[in-house]
């Protein structure tokens, strides 16, 4: 019975506090709000989330966060350096096409977040049998080294995360 009228836990809360804090306000209208928000929006948008996540392997997806900052930093310094020192005509922009062997909805939308948050990288599509993914990248002079270092650093531990 509390699962139908609470299915998400974590969202109500984020929603609770994502509007107090955008309303950077506590009277009582405000709270209102932020309940009523943070009790229907899980309620409605309940069959729009992908199935229930199950993560098999925390340590693995431990090291992927860690991973995945690191080469967020990484890729921000170089789309700097390229932004500042390389003239236009001389970097690779272009769309690559990755294989893929995930199939888990969450471990696709953890890449998604992944490539999209990544300077330098955008998600443009996705096939509809979700074996291909179309990557626009802003510079790339080695697309099959970048092809192996998506499959390794990114879809292997999601993976081991989500499917294994």
């Amino acid at each position: 019975m509390m699962k139908r009228f609470l299915p998400s836990p974590p969202l109500s809360l984020a929603l609770f506090v994502v509007w107090l804090l955008l309303n950077q306000a506590l009277d009582p209208a405000t709270l209102l709000m932020a309940a009523i928000l943070a009790l229907w929006v899980p309620v409605l948008t309940q069959a729009l989330r992908p199935a229930t996540v199950r993560m098999r392997r925390p340590g693995v997806a431990l090291k992927l966060a860690g991973r995945v900052a690191y080469d967020l930093v990484v890729s921000a310094l170089t789309v700097a350096r390229l932004l500042l020192t390389r003239r236009n005509d001389r970097m690779t922009p272009g769309f690559v096409r990755v294989p893929l062997d995930v199939r888990d909805p969450n471990a696709l939308a953890v890449l998604a977040m992944i490539i999209c948050l990544t300077p330098g990288t955008a998600w443009a599509e996705i096939a509809l049998d979700r074996s291909t993914l179309l990557i626009h990248l802003f510079d790339c002079d080695d697309v099959p080294a970048f092809v192996a270092m998506v499959k390794a650093r990114y879809e292997r531990p999601l993976m081991e995360i989500f499917e294994s």
